[in-house]
């Protein structure tokens, strides 16, 4: 029996690529009342093209549902470092959310959680049984990748993707999926404002990844580090730990959605009617 093919994608992800992909210039898209559409009708470019190339047979997005998550309970400062989202972008959060189920498409999300751990449950749950391919331009969700689980990630310009799966992912990084969350509790991550151990940077938390495995182990044979190794670490024990947990993405997060309610499947007309009323002229003939 064929697999069926399932599209997760990282709404915020392609709606915020897609805003700032087109308002560098501070040309913003408007509807004929003023409403900014920019970053909903760049975010259509970008999936409608997903689909051309991946052929789903089910489709889900899955949103971040606020700045308050189990994350910033754990660390105040976690992604403290982001700026208020461009006034022109707020609107267009609900605004995506309603093309989506026009495509008569689940949108899915959970408050106290993050996107990602939407999209690792669900991944995790229909990859035993089918093909799962993550949309995404975000780093952080290589760790998911496993048999059945694919990503894509978004590169510059538009059709434009570097997958990554079980089989060319050591070739690509030099480490598991799985080690990406104790190289990111090695090295902490700038964007989301963790800092992992002070002064171990990227290529020192690769080699002592590549040479040990995991954390466990690296600090199981800590005396055989160079001395100014385990100086840092032993200094920064606590947040070492904190960043690798703040690094997982939580694939039990108490969500469904059936594959039955995700199939790829929608009614034109009703698609026509939402790119009218978007004035959207160009992506009518896309659907």
């Amino acid at each position: 029996m064929k697999k069926q093919q399932i599209l997760l994608v990282d709404g915020m992800a392609l709606l915020f690529r897609g805003f700032f992909a087109t308002a560098f210039r501070g040309n913003f898209m408007k509807t004929s009342e003023g409403i900014p559409t920019n970053g909903v009708y760049q975010f259509l470019r970008y999936f409608l093209d997903a689909v051309q190339t991946f052929e789903p047979t089910h489709a889900i997005c899955c949103w971040d549902m606020g700045s308050k998550t189990f994350r910033t309970e754990m660390y105040e400062g976690y992604k403290a470092n982001r700026d208020e989202p461009p006034v022109e972008l707020i609107p267009q959060f609900d605004l995506v959310k309603e093309v989506v189920e026009s495509f008569d498409m689940p949108n899915i999300g959970l408050e106290n959680y993050e996107a990602d751990d939407c999209i690792g449950t669900l991944a995790r749950e229909y990859a035993i049984d089918n093909e799962v391919t993550i949309l995404t331009g975000d780093q952080d969700i290589l760790q998911l990748v496993d048999n059945g689980i694919r990503v894509a990630i978004m590169k510059k310009g538009q059709g434009n993707y570097e997958l990554y799966d079980h089989t060319n992912f050591y070739e690509k990084k030099g480490i598991t999926p799985r080690q990406i969350i104790d190289l990111k509790g090695l090295m902490g991550d700038t964007s989301d404002n963790y800092p992992g151990v002070k002064g171990i940077g990227e290529k020192t938390a690769l080699k002592l990844i590549q040479e040990h495995g995991t954390i466990d182990d690296i600090l199981t044979n800590i005396d055989k580090l160079p001395k100014g190794v385990q100086t840092k670490i032993n200094a920064n024990l606590d947040m070492l730990h904190l960043s690798r947990t703040l690094a997982e993405i939580k694939c039990d997060v108490p969500i469904s959605c059936t594959l039955d309610d995700a199939i790829w499947k929608y009614d034109k007309t009703k698609i026509t009617d939402k790119f009218q009323s978007l004035e959207f002229k160009n992506l009518e003939k896309l659907v």
